[in-house]
């Protein structure tokens, strides 16, 4: 039977980021790809004047009925940006539908630069915890990540054992492996430490000069998908950051294109790694 994921996040209709990534990078890595949209925007929420939102958590429970009468069920979980009335379903729904063996991979979506995303009170990060527990991959970035732990934000200045007791720390929530983004120890560099209870790992690549929005969205995806063919929490960790960089080089002569990253010029490139 083929493997079959299902990722629970928005839909930003316009703006190369969330489910419109989602899909297509994990449908690129050879995995039947289900969706349960968690809300839908007309554009995602950075650069533009405004948005339309609408929630859906309210279909939850009967999407997830009509599964379960049809006997839908799946392989893996990769869970992005939900609200936390929804984290209460997601739970449900994971137990409730996976597979033996089924993995849950948890992208903490809520903050960035210091702060948490418009939207989410302070007590979203308590309620992520949930999410968390019980999970094979974490993926947060170093503000989702301060934040999950209650501690202050530290942008930089940071050394190695800094980062590897938050990774700890982070592994204590109940999860299996960590991957924590966004980490620098020099100017030239971005990249990951990779924990799964023995010793940290880390990858880097050389720090592009652009950064964008649904870089994260990218590497989560292809995290999940490149999990799914078998690759190793470190290995798909390493090619995810690989893709990002790829597609960002893809954009940044675009001037125009300010909105995300060409990542379907990158596919190829994914396609040919997992070859």
């Amino acid at each position: 039977m083929d493997k079959r994921l299902l990722t629970i996040q928005d839909i930003s209709c316009v703006g190369q980021c969330s489910l419109t990534v989602a899909l297509p990078v994990i449908s690129a890595c050879g995995i039947e790809t289900a969706i349960l949209p968690s809300s839908v925007l007309s554009n995602h929420t950075a650069g533009y004047s405004g948005w339309t939102f609408r929630d859906l958590t309210e279909d939850m429970p009967s999407i997830l009925e009509r599964w379960l009468t049809e006997k839908i069920d799946f392989d893996a979980f990769y869970t992005g940006y939900v609200s936390k009335a929804q984290i209460p379903y997601i739970l449900e729904i994971m137990n409730k539908t996976a597979r033996q063996g089924a993995l849950r991979i948890v992208d903490p979506v809520m903050a960035d630069n210091g702060k948490l995303y418009t939207g989410f009170d302070k007590d979203f990060p308590t309620e992520m915890k949930k999410l968390c527990k019980g999970s094979d991959v974490i993926m947060p970035n170093l503000t989702e990540a301060a934040f999950l732990l209650n501690q202050p934000y530290v942008a930089e200045g940071y050394d190695k054992a800094f980062i590897e007791k938050m990774c700890r720390d982070l592994h204590s929530l109940g999860t299996k492996n960590v991957i924590l983004t966004g980490v620098s120890f020099k100017k030239e560099e971005l990249g990951v430490a990779v924990y799964g209870g023995n010793k940290v790992e880390y990858y880097f690549n050389e720090r592009q000069r652009i950064s964008s929005h649904g870089t994260g969205d990218v590497y989560a995806s292809v995290v999940a998908g490149s999990l799914l063919r078998g690759k190793s929490v470190l290995e798909a960790a390493s090619l995810a950051a690989d893709v990002v960089v790829e597609s960002i080089k893809q954009t940044e002569s675009d001037k125009d294109h300010w909105y995300g990253v060409k990542f379907e010029k990158a596919l190829p490139y994914l396609m040919k790694r997992l070859a």
